[in-house]
């Protein structure tokens, strides 16, 4: 018999947009440790205290979570950072342009922090220099072939996580099959080599965490900004080196169908502070012409 989830609600401060807001956590509609809806969540996540799988559901200006396994109180305690709560929108208000219809659009999207780092950043190496099709694939077989069966009620078949123990115990012939080649097997291995230092990046400054994972041979700037972004709700994080924002950026300001990475910094220069809070806006919209090739990123 399944024991009883623990349970709480959260009142929100303002709009929540649960999709958008949860959207980086899930990494493609296949991800075995998410099922994302327009008003409701299950997710699976490994806590420092163990498994849990979190159900999420936004009502009457609020969010009512219940949780199972033993990581529950943890993943509860968590939830008002997961969903932005804590978001700071200081030096943030257009009030004309591109980017102040986007935040009419979308008054709910927020950026919260899942202050899990291995969980960001796995699925992130699994993407480095590949089409978002290939890295979904590997991240996908990861999970499945190192993943545990979620606590929770029957029904929602999720996929906790690898634990990163696992993960650092393998070698690079046993990740290849799942579609990763040694030099991302060998980042995914470092890491989790490392996780208890690489963990400990949530509780320093954005600068600080930087340096920490681009410590770690072989993670980029990409990595760290798609890291900065998930695990520590960094809200001006830039993913250099990212063909798809690039464009999204050149298309939505100058009405260009490609971009530089150079033009990108130019272009979001007058929202630093949010610059990956526009970006994450400009995702919502899809506004720039879209092709599978667009997708490689860089380290």
């Amino acid at each position: 018999m399944i024991a009883p989830p623990n349970t709480r609600r959260l009142t929100l401060s303002r709009p929540l947009d649960l999709r958008l807001t949860l959207a980086p956590t899930r990494y493609g509609k296949g991800d075995p440790s998410c099922l994302l809806r327009s008003d409701e969540c299950f997710r699976a996540t490994r806590t420092p205290t163990g498994p849990a799988t979190v159900h999420l559901v936004v009502r009457d200006g609020g969010i009512e979570a219940e949780a199972w396994g033993p990581g529950a109180d943890w993943a509860l305690d968590q939830l008002p950072l997961l969903v932005g709560e804590h978001d700071d929108l200081e030096g943030f208000d257009p009030r004309t342009g591109v980017v102040a219809e986007l935040v009419r659009r979308h008054p709910g999207l927020r950026i919260g922090a899942s202050h899990r780092v291995m969980e960001a950043l796995v699925p992130a190496v699994c993407a480095h220099q590949v089409s978002g099709f290939e890295g979904k694939r590997a991240h996908r077989q990861v999970m499945q072939a190192y993943g545990e069966p979620a606590p929770g009620p029957s029904g929602i078949e999720l996929t906790v996580p690898p634990d990163p123990r696992i993960l650092a115990s393998t070698s690079h012939h046993d990740l290849h099959p799942l579609g990763l080649e040694r030099a991302r097997a060998d980042v995914i291995r470092r890491a989790a080599a490392r996780s208890v230092t690489v963990e400990a990046v949530v509780d320093q400054s954005p600068d600080e965490a930087e340096h920490r994972l681009r410590s770690i041979a072989g993670v980029g700037a990409w990595t760290a900004a798609v890291v900065r972004q998930v695990a520590l709700g960094d809200a001006d994080a830039v993913p250099m080196g990212d063909e798809r924002s690039k464009h999204l950026v050149a298309w939505a300001f100058l009405g260009e169908p490609r971009g530089t990475d150079a033009q990108m910094l130019e272009l979001l220069e007058p929202y630093r502070g949010h610059r990956g809070r526009v970006l994450r806006l400009l995702r919502a919209e899809r506004p720039a012409p879209h092709r599978a090739g667009d997708e490689h990123r860089s380290a």
